[in-house]
């Protein structure tokens, strides 16, 4: 920056009794010079230009918006999660507990079901006792000849409770003592054990009877 003249040689100089800085001041020099600085800082300071804006960004400092802060996710702390667990698997006892099937048992096989058949002989001598000669044959193959040797399972009389199982209608035809004939074999199990086919005249059955499965016939 200009700040005047400089006087640093010329007249008087080396007496130093001239105007100037060399011998101090004399008629008033220096408050000249001050005056001369004075009025330059002054006008550096007029022409210093102001930033638009500035002052309105100076009086509004909290316009200015602050930075987003995202909070860092914490880690749960091991209980919680132990207890979040626990209550998860309480509600699913309670759903099935709410859903669960009925109480399942499982019964053992029981006995076939039977129908009771009494044995019928239409010979009015044999309906009273037991002899041999008034004893009917049960038979082990209903289509097989009722009286051939081999195909006997057992005795019955007249008058014997009989629990039948099933029967069959295709069997061997046979007549009684009395003419009436029968392709119906009732499978059946005596008071004794005895198990076979009883033909169907030998009995005057009212009842039902299902019919035998194709492994039994």
């Amino acid at each position: 920056m200009d700040v005047g003249p400089r006087y640093d040689g010329g007249a008087g100089a080396a007496g130093g009794d001239g105007p100037g800085y060399g011998g101090g001041r004399g008629d008033g020099g220096g408050d000249d010079a001050e005056a001369l600085l004075r009025a330059r800082l002054r006008l550096a300071d007029e022409q210093i230009e102001t930033p638009p804006g500035l002052w309105d960004r100076i009086r509004e400092p909290g316009t200015a918006r602050a930075p987003a802060v995202v909070p860092l996710p914490r880690r749960r702390p091991r209980m919680v999660v132990l207890v979040v667990a626990a209550a998860v698997a309480a509600v699913a006892l309670g759903v099935w507990w709410l859903v669960r099937p009925g109480p399942v048992s499982v019964q053992p096989a029981g006995p076939t079901p039977t129908v009771k058949i009494t044995v019928y002989n239409s010979e009015q001598a044999c309906r009273t006792g037991r002899s041999l000669e008034c004893a009917l044959r049960l038979a082990n193959d209903p289509r097989a000849e009722y009286a051939a040797r081999g195909n006997s399972a057992g005795r019955v009389w007249h008058g014997d409770a009989l629990a039948a199982r099933c029967v069959v209608t295709d069997g061997r035809m046979v007549r009684d003592e009395a003419g009436v004939t029968s392709t119906r074999w009732y499978l059946v199990t005596s008071g004794q054990g005895a198990r076979g086919w009883l033909p169907g005249v030998r009995t005057r059955n009212t009842r039902e009877v299902p019919e035998c499965p194709a492994e039994v016939r």
